[in-house]
């Protein structure tokens, strides 16, 4: 198994005011020739927006994107005439294809809102446009992991699905529990960013917002130290 952590504190930051920006990976005026992606995961942003501010209109093309709001409500509003608002516990993605054209505001006037934002290189170029969002029971589900994105052909209609060949896992666990996770495609690599707590990985502690990129194993175990929401990206690492 190899493991390469990425602390918090290392990651690109921008703040403009209305959007308080951590970046993962090189994005927008970011650029860190050693954090370009993790395998076909190009982003993962992660965004404080302020009460009545958000993204106005702006385009995609050729990548899935995964919206998971941590606080509060997101409002998406796109092209092909989808409207909704999102919050913990419900996922969005959209596969933008050919071109698409959004925006996603936070849905509150006097709170701000948390969320992630992760792009996937897609394993098809200029599909249809899609979108679609979905609600899981992650809170109550709680020591154990919750699929909420598969890949296109391995689909069970119970989570959302994108063009390529990744899973997303989102799990609450509790101090003292043991979490375990199975690749489900040989190769694939994982990409483990904790959104709270603390826990034990491989003989190293992450904390808030650390993630840990990992290669060459079948399987993780995770110790949890203190109350923790995990999220768990497998994708594979070349085309």
């Amino acid at each position: 198994m190899n493991i390469q952590l990425y602390p918090a504190k290392d990651r690109g930051k921008a703040n403009f005011g209305w959007l308080d920006a951590n970046f993962s990976f090189s994005f927008g005026s970011y650029y860190n020739p050693d954090k370009v992606q993790f395998g076909m995961l190009r982003v993962l942003n992660d965004d404080t927006i302020a009460a009545g501010a958000g993204f106005g209109t702006h385009p995609h093309d050729n990548m899935e994107i995964i919206t998971i709001p941590l606080e509060g409500g997101l409002k998406h509003r796109d092209s092909m005439g989808n409207e909704g608002t999102i919050s913990f516990g419900e996922v969005q993605v959209m596969s933008a294809g050919t071109g698409i054209e959004h925006s996603e505001m936070n849905a509150s006037r006097s709170e701000q809102a948390k969320t992630l934002q992760l792009w996937v290189f897609p394993e098809k170029q200029d599909v249809a446009p899609r979108y679609d969002q979905k609600s899981f029971d992650i809170r109550t589900k709680v020591n154990s992991f919750t699929t909420v994105v598969t890949p296109h052909d391995k689909n069970d209609g119970n989570a959302l699905w994108v063009y390529q060949q990744t899973y997303f896992n989102m799990g609450v666990f509790e101090t003292g529990a043991n979490a375990q996770y199975r690749t489900n495609i040989a190769g694939n690599g994982l990409y483990i960013f904790l959104i709270e707590g603390e826990i034990e990985l491989a003989g190293n502690i992450l904390k808030q917002r650390d993630a840990a990129g990992i290669t060459n194993t079948a399987d993780i175990n995770i110790n949890i130290v203190a109350p923790s929401k995990i999220l768990i990206v497998e994708v594979p690492m070349q085309h």
